[in-house]
């Protein structure tokens, strides 16, 4: 075999070595950057998941949650009189009660999530009974802003930059509603706390 063919053969070795050691140390990269990943994903998620359980903590003297409409409602009954959206007196201090409860938790998140892209939508929802008024829906929207009025009226306000608030009323529809002899219970009010979660910063950041 001539000089030229082993010099060939040798440069052709010493090609094939040095791709396989780039192919391994590539494919050891990629493993590595792959497992970092799953981890950073792993923990995002953890994160997502207290996030959407932290709106859970609104004290329970006020607030039942219930599982199965992820929905909060107040454990005192709200009864209006038929057709009006007047808050009553004998419920007040209890409204006030409950939104300086919510306020105190937003307030709590908002520092508690600082570093990361979260807000929060909060939805005051009213409601109201099948009793053949005519103008359930926009009374059911009175009811609900009735209460934004109580609150605001009493300085109990919520960081628009971190909270967004809406008022809504379902009328007389909606999931989870008393029905027959209870059906009056349905003038009421729900609150929602819903997290808006964008970019969710890793832990080693």
């Amino acid at each position: 075999m001539s000089k030229k063919t082993n010099f060939f053969w040798a440069s052709y070795a010493d090609l094939m070595t040095s791709l396989f050691f780039i192919m391994l140390v590539l494919f050891v990269l990629t493993v590595v950057m792959m497992k970092r990943q799953s981890k950073a994903t792993e923990e995002q998620l953890k994160k997502i998941v207290e996030i959407q359980n932290s709106v859970k903590e609104l004290d329970t003297k006020y607030f039942s949650y219930q599982e199965e409409y992820k929905r909060f409602t107040l454990k005192e009954q709200i009864q209006f009189d038929p057709a009006n959206s007047k808050i009553k007196d004998e419920y007040k201090d209890y409204l006030l009660d409950v939104g300086k409860n919510i306020e105190s938790l937003i307030v709590r998140l908002q520092s508690e999530y600082k570093n990361n892209d979260i807000k929060y939508m909060i939805i005051i929802e009213g409601m109201a009974s099948k009793d053949n008024y005519q103008y359930n829906d926009n009374l059911s929207y009175q009811r609900a802003l009735s209460l934004l009025k109580l609150w605001d009226s009493n300085n109990i306000h919520f960081d628009p930059n971190f909270c967004e608030l809406q008022v809504a009323g379902s009328g007389i529809r909606g999931v989870g509603r008393y029905s027959g002899k209870d059906e009056t219970k349905n003038q009421q009010f729900l609150i929602q706390i819903i997290p808006k979660i964008g970019k969710i910063e890793n832990q080693d950041n």
